[in-house]
């Protein structure tokens, strides 16, 4: 590893232009500077000034419990009280202090003592956990610059604004910092921000050129800087500010900025100035508390509870009546009615001559002694029941990946019960029902095609035809048999005997071939990274890069290194023997990099032979019109391949190169300099001008197809969860023709299954589209999308219409941009929820949040899964959220409710453990009540019996304890382990009971707990 290291410390990447544009020129508007919001100002290397300069800074010690030491008992207590039959509870226990108690204070108090509690030690102890989290956090160990060259080791929570510290490789940043430096010479460094954005594609930061020769600790025993900078933001894109250094002012970007836990990657070390502390930093600027989502069943129990506490206030109503009319009556003509009750020398409570103020006295008694009917232990055992059923959702080992070695997390076990009413399933695609693992698997070369293997797509495409897929594949134009199963290589999948192990050679175009893989090889942002075994591993910016660099490996042509100027290709000879190799040095000469503008990217190498080269590759819409008139010659074929292979679900890259001789490439780099050295504001454009006078001209080589995979069992388990009569809706970013071959292969999409799509693709709006009138196109676009909306609701059956046919609604991110509109989105919601499947094509994160919005407007439940943190704000408005603990960070599972490890647990999570706590909630909620009502009624009867004189029937303590202690245990045991059936027959039958015995029982276990009991058995 030593050498590896000493391999990336020569490397100075600003020459290459991909790692240039790190260097850009600042956009933002650095005359805010000093103005109000970018009024921070920071003395570098010299912490102590800012208190003698009158500034205040938080420490960098963060906190994200909900109480302190000091606010746990009154914020707990409020927490506790909050809740309506506590509350009651506690005014009824304040009474028993008085003479009017039917029993003694103790034995009132001391129930609801010990509910209030136990609930303020369960959130005592979540809360502390929180607190040991954060511990932990502000307890990590990073090197801090202490004067005289010197670096000590110094905890998170005592680094201060100013301090100048060192972040080695694989740790976390403490704090926002200012690049200063790192181990490379011009002061690059990669950061992985999975913690921020949930992406784990390295990020490129740069150090400006003043600060990159600051290498060696020693370097900044004088070191003196100001740094003015906007104020704390939760922008994580964003920064605006200057450094005063030398007496220079120089604009700081983004590109310096790095933020706290963001994680040092293929970098030893860094140093950096810190800007922004503890909750000053734009991470916990982003934290938000997350939503409060609380169970349909909770907020019915609320009601139910409003209910029981009317119908207490009336029987005590009419038991002071009576009570007062019998009083009055008790002392007539000097004759006592009662007499063993002494009316004629009593207090108040029974006082003949004061009857309307007995009366009154009465009804308090009355509410004390009929509390009963309100189960005072209701909330804490239906707590405790939830977090033993989260403990059983999280041990379930069917739910267990082995693979990744993480199981099921119920990260809140409010939501337990809701798993068993979800009606709407909203996910993500890449990554959620893909593995966001992409595998070389096709390419077309020369116009000839390659790879055998057959992809999911293909798959479901001929099944859907009838077509069997047997031992012989159709491939080239001729039928081959199947090459034998070699040992799998992640990230490559091409399997054709034509080109593998070297036999390339024997192809017609071989040359082509050779400059194909070759491009492969070297046009990428890759590093490799190189062991003892001399065997070769490679960090990349996007698993596409990743799979492009492996594929190029295992068909010979194997990128081994990186220097400045140079990158190596090591190539195996295939006319000698496999160990043979031949080490080819291109000369690297500009890096044109990859952008979501630019769709394409490019290197310039020269050959050994010097010959300098240009490959490219791109989006085929792009890369097509970039062609040489004699560089057309497979263009077709190539056109037609791609075709086939986005029907197919895989993504698709055109490779071209072409040959420029040297003053051509001479005009190229002058023009490229001169734009890259360029202050002016549009220099990004005139980098850009210059990159694409280059691209042009180009020779067609071919294409790649890469395939996304999907996950292990989500088709059986989307079909098993469309048999239990859960819509599932498809929120992604790829175009519609992709999306509805993956929605075939995951089952999503059946065969039989209308289609109604929605885009605009009218040549009217294509016409004026070209015109470029916005106003026009806009209002076009939304009455055509209302047209087809309405369009479709006339082909969907309503309600009332019985119908065999099922239905899906495909629609694209411009049409649904129109179909959100608040004058519109009841319409579409109106279609869509009549729909058994839906693909939202092209959404971006802020539409999925809104179609998430707009799905609960249905009064349905809906559950979202998403495993990237553009799935966010789907997760958090959505009934309940699912995060799939996949490749693209963990920011999905800490917004989520529950996280699974992959999307076929979804179909165990709903229709098992959904059905038992569903079932199990709400009989207990209904034996509850039941037992409380039966016990306050007799008490109720007795007093009818005693003429409401306010005696209890039954022992104080006998009162108190029978809902803490003697009913409760019961009642726990059913809400935790009882099961109506199977977990097998649940998964077998889900579909029948679904539309007849849960759906009844969900009626009545919701609208009144007297109808729900006892409940009904399924059959």
């Amino acid at each position: 590893m030593a050498r590896v290291r000493r391999r990336l410390e020569k490397l100075k990447l600003s020459t290459l232009y991909s790692f240039a544009l790190c260097a850009k020129g600042a956009t933002e508007d650095h005359s805010k500077i000093g103005t109000a919001g970018f009024s921070r100002v920071v003395y570098v290397n010299d912490p102590d000034k800012h208190e003698e300069e009158g500034f205040s800074y938080p420490r960098n010690e963060v906190s994200t419990t909900k109480y302190s030491l000091v606010t746990f008992v009154p914020k707990s207590l409020f927490e506790q009280f909050r809740r309506v039959a506590n509350f009651y509870f506690l005014v009824s226990g304040i009474l028993t202090l008085t003479p009017l108690a039917p029993y003694s204070a103790v034995s009132a108090l001391l129930p609801l003592s010990f509910v209030i509690t136990a609930t303020m030690l369960k959130e005592g102890v979540e809360d502390w956990r929180r607190k040991q989290q954060d511990i932990e956090l502000n307890n990590r160990i990073v090197k801090v610059h202490r004067g005289n060259g010197s670096f000590e080791e110094t905890k998170w929570k005592y680094i201060k604004i100013g301090d100048v510290i060192k972040v080695e490789k694989d740790n976390f940043f403490p704090a926002d910092l200012i690049l200063l430096s790192s181990n490379y010479p011009d002061g690059i460094c990669y950061v992985e921000t999975m913690n921020l954005d949930g992406e784990t594609n390295l990020k490129i930061k740069q150090a400006l050129e003043v600060t990159s020769d600051l290498q060696e600790d020693g370097d900044f025993t004088n070191l003196r800087q100001i740094i003015k900078c906007e104020d704390p933001n939760a922008n994580l894109y964003s920064f605006v500010g200057t450094m005063d250094y030398k007496g220079m002012q120089h604009p700081l970007s983004p590109q310096q900025l790095l933020l706290r836990d963001s994680k040092l990657r293929n970098t030893d070390y860094i140093y950096g100035a810190v800007i922004f502390t503890g909750h000053d930093t734009k991470v916990m600027q982003n934290a938000t508390e997350p939503p409060s989502k609380r169970s349909k069943i909770e907020k019915k129990m609320d009601y139910i509870i409003y209910l029981l506490l009317c119908f207490l206030l009336g029987i005590a109503l009419l038991g002071s009546v009576f009570f007062g009319i019998w009083t009055k009556a008790d002392l007539r003509n000097g004759e006592l009615k009662r007499w063993y009750l002494r009316p004629d020398d009593s207090t108040v409570f029974y006082d003949p001559k004061r009857a309307p103020l007995a009366s009154f006295c009465h009804l308090l008694t009355a509410l004390m002694l009929y509390n009963y009917f309100i189960p005072i232990s209701l909330y804490i055992s239906i707590e405790m029941v939830k977090i033993l059923q989260a403990v059983f959702i999280n041990q379930d080992i069917d739910m267990y990946d082995e693979e990744s070695d993480k199981p099921t997390h119920a990260r809140t076990s409010n939501l337990n019960e809701e798993l068993g009413q979800v009606d709407t399933i909203l996910s993500d695609k890449t990554g959620t029902l893909t593995c966001n693992m992409m595998e070389f698997i096709k390419c077309s070369i020369a116009g000839t095609a390659y790879g055998q293997s057959v992809t999911e797509v293909e798959k479901a495409m001929a099944l859907r035809k009838g077509v069997p897929l047997g031992d012989e594949i159709e491939a080239g134009g001729h039928k081959e048999k199947q090459i034998e199963e070699s040992p799998h290589v992640k990230g490559f999948n091409l399997k054709d005997p034509r080109i593998m192990d070297g036999n390339w050679i024997h192809e017609p175009n071989k040359d082509i071939i050779r400059d194909f893989f070759r491009l492969l090889a070297i046009c990428h942002t890759c590093i490799p990274e190189v062991d003892e075994t001399d065997k070769v591993s490679y960090e990349a910016e996007s698993p596409d890069e990743a799979a492009f660099v492996i594929a190029a490996r295992e068909l010979g042509f194997e990128f081994y290194k990186r220097t400045q100027t140079s990158i190596v290709i090591r190539e195996r000879d295939p006319n000698q023997n496999v160990a043979d190799y031949q080490y080819r040095k291109y000369e690297l000469l500009n890096v044109l990099e990859f952008s979501s503008s630019r769709r394409r990217m490019s290197v310039i190498v020269k050959e050994p032979e010097g010959r300098i080269l240009l490959f490219s590759k791109g989006a085929d819409s792009v890369m097509f019109t970039r062609l040489a008139p004699d560089g057309r010659e497979f263009e077709e074929e190539t056109k037609r391949h791609i075709n086939e292979y986005s029907d197919s679900g895989l993504r698709t890259l055109v490779l071209a190169y072409r040959v420029l001789d040297e003053k051509e490439y001479k005009n190229f780099a002058e023009k490229f300099r001169t734009a890259k050295i360029s202050g002016s504001v549009d220099r990004d454009e005139q980098i850009g001008e210059a990159a694409d006078s280059i691209e042009r001209d180009l020779i067609l080589l071919g294409a790649t197809a890469v395939e996304d995979k999907l996950q292990k069992g989500v088709p059986e388990c989307i079909d098993k969860l469309a048999q239990a009569g859960i819509k599932i809706w498809v929120l992604t970013g790829d175009k519609m023709e992709t999306a509805i071959n993956i929605g075939f292969a995951c089952s999503l999409l059946r065969q039989g299954m209308t289609q109604i799509i929605i885009a605009l693709e009218a040549p009217d709006i294509i016409a004026l589209e070209k015109n470029g009138d916005k106003d026009s196109i806009a209002k076009a676009s939304k009455r055509s999308v209302m047209g087809q909306i309405e369009d479709g609701i006339k082909q969907v059956p309503t309600l009332g219409q019985s119908s065999t046919e099922s239905f899906a609604l495909i629609i694209d991110g411009k049409s649904l941009t129109y179909a959100l509109e608040d004058d519109v989105k009841f319409k579409f919601l109106d279609l869509a929820v009549k729909c058994a499947s839906v693909i939202c094509c092209r959404s971006s994160p802020k539409q999925k949040a809104l179609v998430t919005r707009l799905v609960k407007h249905s009064h349905k439940v809906t559950l979202a899964i998403g495993d990237g943190a553009n799935d966010v704000g789907m997760l958090q408005e959505a009934d309940i959220g699912v995060g799939i603990s996949g490749v693209e960070g963990m920011q999905a599972v800490m917004a989520s409710d529950i996280a699974i490890a992959q999307f076929r647990f979804l179909e165990r999570l709903l229709l098992v453990h959904g059905h038992w706590c569903y079932r199990r909630i709400s009989v207990m909620i209904c034996y509850f009540f039941y037992k409380n009502v039966t016990f306050g009624v007799t008490i109720f009867l007795y007093e009818a019996f005693a003429s409401f004189s306010g005696k209890p029937a039954y022992n104080d303590w006998f009162l108190s304890l029978y809902n803490v202690f003697f009913t409760s245990l019961p009642v726990i045991a059913l809400g935790v382990f009882d099961q109506d059936v199977s977990s097998r027959l649940c998964l077998q039958q889900r579909e029948e009971r679904e539309t007849e015995a849960d759906r009844s029982f969900t009626a009545q276990a919701t609208a009144s707990p007297a109808a729900a009991w006892p409940p009904p058995r399924p059959a």
